[in-house]
């Protein structure tokens, strides 16, 4: 249970904050590191939940003063959402990228599938993201919600594109997409970054369970 002082603590820094002057003005080194800091964010996220990570451990893992971590970022619901951002980003690059592609449905769904795993567990250290959504400000939710739903009817358009082909089974394209992507929503619940299983193990064996579960019987 949260105490009232932890509860004070978390509004403290979700309020925004004025950035300090003195921005660096190396924009590759200054993209560096706010990527630096969501994968330690994204990590103390893990261990600690949204609500237990504070901005002092997400800078001390980086070796970073606390002030200089707001030249980056106003507060941590801030940082969460550019989490956010940066999965999705991601996702919606190889989702164009399978889109263009021409390849056959079950690949195309195999890819995604891919993509999403290792997006979750490796970019951003195993984080459960898409399960934070409640820690988020009412913009930034609306946003995160519109650009994941884009992703959502990517998976979609790839089942109704393989059941037209042939491929998979006729059903409701728009559950089957929600079991996909629930199955791996789930997974950084569960994931163990020093665990007998790799990332790319967990993506190859969850792609070819939950597309095998779409063929058509002969």
């Amino acid at each position: 249970m949260r105490t009232a002082k932890s509860t004070a603590a978390g509004r403290a820094e979700a309020r925004p904050r004025p950035r300090p002057r003195g921005r660096p003005r190396n924009p590759a080194a200054s993209a560096s590191t706010r990527i630096d800091i969501l994968k330690s964010a994204a990590a103390a996220f893990r261990r600690l939940g949204y609500h237990g990570a504070t901005v002092e451990a997400i800078a001390a893992a980086l070796r970073m003063k606390k002030g200089n971590l707001y030249y980056y970022f106003r507060n941590k619901e801030e940082i969460l959402f550019a989490c956010h951002q940066y999965s999705l980003d991601r996702l919606h690059e190889i989702l164009d990228e399978v889109e263009r592609s021409g390849q056959a449905p079950d690949e195309k769904l195999r890819r995604l599938i891919a993509a999403f795993v290792q997006t979750i567990l490796d970019e951003l250290h195993g984080t459960a993201l898409f399960l934070d959504l409640e820690a988020l400000s009412p913009s930034h939710l609306r946003t995160v919600i519109v650009r994941r739903d884009r992703f959502d009817r990517g998976i979609r358009r790839v089942i109704e594109e393989g059941m037209a082909a042939g491929a998979f089974a006729r059903g409701d394209a728009k559950l089957l997409a929600f079991a996909i992507l629930g199955a791996v929503n789930w997974i950084p619940r569960w994931f163990n970054p020093s665990g007998a299983a790799s990332s790319e193990q967990i993506a190859d064996t969850f792609s070819s369970y939950l597309i095998a579960g779409l063929r058509r019987c002969e």
